[in-house]
């Protein structure tokens, strides 16, 4: 997501570093870059226009102050109008005042609405409001099919009535069973069509008359640049939506679409489908991703998703053991389940201030590498996890032939861990288990070293 984007406008700011003192041409020339690079990225040419005007205007004062670089204040202009062009603070889900909130979900077939109606569930859900599904994709028979089994695995409610293709008789009977259990929100997963038509909007429109949604939500392929902002017109144009979500930004590095939607419809994107699975849904906050762009990392993220990973019961009675007896290669192995529940390593270091996407590609981070690890460990028997200095020649032979792994990197990952003990010892066994390691994250043994 934006790493096309994000490692362009970081060439353009590395070359205004490298001059060291700036004048207002390097500025302008600096700009032109930015212009490019935007409109390249597939952000709206009139918003980019926009954009470069106010910071062209912002920036005319930057050559006078003497107390800061005027290259890092170019970046903080940029910044704060990235953000503002991205819908300038974070807006959450319109809440009724009196339960359950209705949350209509619209969009065109191939958006993820259905799918992303189920991933907004289990948030609502981690966050302690009982949450309804109802099935309203009567044109689709699988859509209800979808839902009611991802309803399952999340174990929320779907109601569905595959008796009648009256989309409103249906949402209103979803609704009262919510009213009837005391739901907090009831999410309406409504029918798509491949292309916006008068159908589409007439049965759309017939509906929010009749259930009166608290929000009504457009998902958007972000992948589509400009047609998902051409979309999100149509359907506020016809629907008055409320906000937007932006699924399939893990494979779109450009970002065109995120960067117009809010600058030509005005209507705030709130979340962000960033994968396949049912928690790759992120909430969208304009400054946040602002800096994540422009490679000034996003830790308030990386600590909420450790929050939201993390079994803190769990944590805290490792933290107590390794503070009392030092870590061992069991404790090993719960850390390291634990920082596998917040995803790849990858996209959690590109939320650490200062990293530079271009340079974690070419690091080629293997995934494979945390189960090779894993693999190695749970080749050992407990007594060996437990005292790995028991760990002699035959039995490194034995684990790697059952973890169908090499002796050497039995050895490696072996001498990796004794480096991460005594770091341990010098700390008195600080908190998380390790001493952090590169970019501030605490490493793990056998993450970085080569394969």
């Amino acid at each position: 997501m934006f790493d096309e984007l994000s490692d362009k406008l970081g060439n353009v700011f590395a070359k205004l570093r490298g001059k060291g003192v700036l004048t207002e041409s390097d500025i302008k020339e600096g700009l032109r870059e930015v212009r490019r690079v935007l409109l390249e990225a597939d952000v709206n040419f009139s918003l980019t226009r926009e954009f470069l005007e106010r910071v062209e205007k912002k920036a005319v004062g930057v050559l006078q102050l003497k107390q800061v670089r005027p290259e890092q204040q170019l970046v903080k202009i940029v910044h704060d109008e990235l953000t503002s062009m991205l819908g300038e603070r974070r807006e959450g889900l319109k809440v009724s005042t009196v339960p359950p909130t209705i949350v209509m979900m619209v969009g065109l077939q191939g958006s993820g609405k259905t799918t992303t109606a189920a991933k907004l569930a289990r948030r609502l859900k981690l966050d302690n409001k009982s949450t309804r599904l109802v099935a309203a994709d009567v044109y689709r028979p699988a859509a209800i099919d979808q839902l009611e089994t991802l309803g399952k695995q999340l174990d929320v409610p779907v109601y569905s009535d595959r008796s009648t293709q009256d989309v409103v008789k249906i949402a209103k009977a979803g609704i009262e069973q919510g009213v009837r259990n005391r739901d907090r929100v009831v999410i309406v997963d409504t029918a798509g069509r491949l292309q916006i038509d008068a159908d589409l909007m007439d049965e759309l429109k017939r509906l929010k008359a009749a259930i009166k949604p608290d929000e009504i939500m457009l998902v958007v392929d972000g992948m589509t640049g400009q047609e998902a902002v051409k979309i999100a017109q149509g359907f506020d144009e016809a629907l008055n939506i409320t906000g937007v979500t932006l699924t399939k930004l893990d494979g779109d590095a450009r970002g065109g679409a995120a960067l117009s939607i809010y600058g030509v419809t005005k209507k705030p994107i709130k979340y962000i489908g960033v994968g396949e699975k049912v928690d790759a849904l992120e909430e969208f906050h304009p400054e946040r991703m602002a800096g994540r762009i422009l490679q000034m990392g996003d830790i308030v993220s990386l600590v909420e998703k450790a929050q939201e990973s993390f079994d803190h019961v769990e944590a805290k009675k490792l933290e107590k053991k390794v503070r009392k007896e030092g870590m061992d290669l069991e404790d090993f192995l719960s850390a390291m389940r634990q920082m596998q529940k917040m995803g790849p390593m990858e996209n959690l270091l590109k939320l650490v201030p200062g990293v530079n996407t271009k340079a974690l590609k070419d690091a080629k981070m293997d995934p494979k590498r945390l189960k090779h690890v894993e693999a190695i460990v749970l080749s050992m028997t407990k007594a060996e996890r437990k005292k790995p200095e028991l760990l002699n020649g035959s039995r490194r032979a034995r684990i790697a032939k059952g973890s169908g792994r090499p002796v050497s990197e039995v050895n490696r990952l072996m001498d990796q861990f004794k480096q991460m003990q005594k770091m341990m010892k010098k700390m008195g066994g600080a908190a998380g288990g390790g001493k952090p390691g590169r970019m501030g994250f605490p490493q793990m043994p056998g993450m970085f070293g080569p394969r």
